[in-house]
Order: C-alpha cells, then sequence, then structure tokens
C-alpha cells in the first residue's frame, strides 16, 4: 500500500505538487492521470526518495523508501526506461541491481524470460529499441518479487503484443494482491487496465475513484431509450432537470440522469420502456472535461521549448513558462 499525505514540493516560487494524499490499495490497478506538468512525475519520485517533498509524507507499507534495507524487495519502479548503462548486456544489468539488493541470481533469468528478452540477455543495452527498453525496466521492476510496484508510461514504445502483454500482467499482478501504481498518457489503454484512478492536475488532486464512478461524472454520459410514449417520457426527464433529444430509430437520447433515474420516472408516470441502455463516455472525454483548466500547454500558442533542468530545478519536471512541467512523460 502506498500512502501519500499532504505531499508538497515546491522549486523556488513554482509548486510542482500542492498538498496531495491519496491512497494506492493493494488488488487493484490504480491508474494515475494528469496533463503535462500536473505533476505525476515528481509525485512518484517523492514516493520513491528520489526527491524531498517541502511538506507532508510517502509512505510504503508505512515506511519510507530510504528506509528499506532492501527496497526491490519491495517496491519495484519503471520511471526511465532508458536509465541503464549502454556497455551492459541485459543480463548484467539485472544482475548488478540482483547483487545490491542480496537477490539469488537465478531471479536474473526468470524475470529476463517472463518479460520475453531471453534471447538478448547478453547484447548491449545500448542497441535496444525503447520497446526493449521498456521490457528490461519492467524486468528490473519485477527483480525482487515485490508487493508494491510503480511503472511510469510502461507501455512507450510497445508493439500492440507487448501492450496486450504488459496489460495482462499487470491485471495479474493485482490479482495476486500487489499494489499496482501506473501512470500512463494512453487513454484507452488505460480504460482497459486500470480499476481505480487518482487524477492531479498542477499538483492538486483532482479526482481519486474508480474507474466506473469517474466516467459516470461526465456529461458525456448519455442514457438511450425506446419508448411508444416518447413526448411524455421528454417532459417528465425535462421536470427532473435532464435533458432529452430524439436519436436513431425514433430512440431518445437522455442526458443529465442516471440510467436507474431514468427508469424510475419511466415506472412513476407509466412509460412502457422497450430499451434502456447506458451510452458510456469514454475515459479520454471525461479526462479531457475534468482536467480542462489544468492543461499546461496548448496547441497554437507560441512559446519557449522546454530546456535541461539546471542546479537547484527538478529533473525533468520544470518546463517552459516557470511551471512544472513534465516534458512529454507526466
Amino acid at each position: 500500500m502506498i500512502e501519500v499525505r499532504g505531499l508538497t514540493k515546491r522549486y523556488g516560487e513554482v509548486t510542482a505538487v500542492r498538498d496531495l494524499s491519496f491512497d494506492v490499495l493493494p488488488g487493484r490497478v490504480t491508474g494515475f492521470l494528469g496533463p503535462n506538468g500536473a505533476g505525476k512525475t515528481t509525485t512518484m519520485s517523492l514516493i520513491l526518495g528520489l526527491i524531498y517533498p517541502n511538506a507532508g509524507t510517502a509512505r510504503i507499507d508505512g515506511k519510507q523508501y530510504a528506509s528499506l534495507a532492501y527496497p526491490m524487495r519491495e517496491v519495484g519502479a519503471l520511471l526511465d526506461a532508458r536509465a541503464v548503462h549502454g556497455g551492459r548486456s541485459a543480463y548484467n544489468h539485472l544482475l548488478c541491481l540482483a547483487q545490491t539488493n542480496n537477490l539469488p541470481k537465478r531471479r536474473v533469468g526468470e524475470v529476463l524470460e517472463l518479460v520475453g528478452l531471453t534471447e538478448v540477455a547478453r547484447r548491449r543495452t545500448k542497441g535496444f529499441s525503447l520497446g526493449m527498453s521498456q521490457r528490461l525496466g519492467i524486468a528490473g521492476a519485477l527483480l525482487g518479487d515485490p508487493k508494491v510496484l510503480m511503472f511510469d508510461e510502461p507501455v512507450n514504445g510497445l508493439d500492440p503484443e507487448g501492450i496486450l502483454w504488459i496489460r495482462t500482467l499487470m491485471k495479474e499482478l493485482a490479482a495476486g494482491g500487489r499494489t499496482v501504481f501506473v501512470s500512463s498518457h494512453l487513454m484507452s489503454e488505460m480504460q482497459n487496465t486500470a480499476d481505480h484512478l487518482i487524477v492531479i492536475g498542477r499538483g492538486q488532486l483532482l479526482a481519486d475513484c474508480t474507474m466506473e464512478e469517474f466516467i459516470a461524472r461526465s456529461s458525456g454520459q448519455t442514457v438511450r431509450v425506446a419508448t411508444p410514449q416518447a413526448d411524455l417520457l421528454a417532459k417528465v426527464v425535462a421536470e427532473a432537470g435532464g435533458s432529452a433529444v430524439s436519436g436513431d430509430n425514433g430512440t431518445l437520447i437522455i442526458s443529465g440522469l442516471l440510467a436507474n433515474q431514468v427508469g424510475h420516472l419511466a415506472l412513476q408516470h407509466g412509460v412502457q420502456l422497450n430499451e434502456l441502455t447506458v451510452v458510456r463516455a469514454s475515459l479520454e472525454a471525461a479526462f479531457m472535461e475534468l482536467t480542462a483548466d489544468s492543461v499546461e500547454y496548448r496547441a497554437g500558442a507560441e512559446g519557449a521549448q522546454g530546456q535541461p533542468a539546471g542546479p537547484g530545478q527538478p529533473p525533468r519536471e520544470l518546463a517552459a513558462h516557470g511551471r512544472p512541467g513534465d516534458h512529454g512523460r507526466s
């Protein structure tokens, strides 16, 4: 379990994370969403002790990451797939990690087979594609067989087979009782993977709920109804605060009310229903609606390009215009 309480991180006048609190529970895949510059990578770095907060705490199973004697046995993380010594082979990279955490040598071969890199295990990583590097990073995260796993954009560079593989893997890990915390910009993939969502914008919490609840809050969710008494139903829906417009094949498309509310109104007023179907909004539509005021960069506007962080600045999270950014990763 990951516990974040009142987490705040400032860089000069820029507040990258502001009084952020949430829990990531075991047994489910928790998606971590937010526009570029929202502070996702900063938050993950704070949880892992890579940077220090100005206020608040982040604990993993009740402990700070820095206090763990053998951290890879308790937490597996992938924040940057390219953070590998290019002169080392995949095998030697993992072997070095295993030795630092007192893990058995056999575990290296096991995770290489799990991620599908056995045949290239002795190749230098500098020749790896991004997809291969992602698989190696995932192998490193799994090396200690930890209870808590954190992935930042794990599907970047993966082909469709690889995306299906990592989706299935994360679900299996969560089903086995592990805590799985994953950040991604691919909304369609997240909709197929995550059970719960943590959404932030400009470093602040915007939503902490199940996938179903998050999508249900979107104004894009509607109810499609087929009835021979369309005029009557449209009237009572309007009186209840909803709206109804004509759809295909004589149906009504109702917004502003949940399906059970529509069904109750129909029963209450003696309206015959031949069909009642929830037309779900997509995660992407719900996300765009919620985060509209938190978007850091908009197409069409001129602006300076993000530059590498200098001394005293966050590594990858202080972007143009003096606001916290994620340089396309968070």
